[in-house]
């Protein structure tokens, strides 16, 4: 029997859209005012979801305390009040989309996270958008 479990996270980060191999009104076209030479910021919101069998010794798919501590330490703490753009060395060549975050932060968790499990990211940039990562 599989169960799925969720843990929620947040983290505020500012960004800018662009690609430097863009001119500026190009930059501008495509990702509009998200391209700010100046950044803007996101309050995001960060749904990990873990899916296995359940420990027949323990009732847990995985301990919720050291899910927590692991998403505080790998990612709130990673992530939180940095300028992507400048200050997370994957985003110093990938374009920090909500996507690529999210597969940013997939990755990390991944390698802290038993095999057996599946992960799944979902991270909301706002309220209304936001994106879900499984690692296909």
């Amino acid at each position: 029997m599989k169960v799925t479990v969720h843990r929620k996270a947040h983290f505020n980060a500012a960004h800018r859209l662009y690609r430097k191999d863009w001119d500026a009104q190009k930059n501008q076209d495509i990702f509009g005012k998200c391209s700010n030479p100046n950044f803007h910021g996101h309050n995001y919101e960060l749904i990990v979801s873990v899916k296995g069998d359940i420990d027949q010794e323990t009732g847990f798919v995985v301990d919720m305390k050291v899910l927590k501590e692991l998403i505080a330490s790998e990612i709130e703490e990673y992530l939180d009040h940095k300028n992507l753009n400048i200050e997370v060395e994957e985003f110093k060549q990938l374009n920090p989309t909500a996507e690529n975050i999210a597969v940013v932060i997939w990755n990390k968790l991944r390698l802290k996270i038993k095999e057996n499990l599946e992960l799944s990211v979902t991270l909301y940039e706002t309220p209304r958008n936001f994106v879900t990562y499984k690692g296909e």
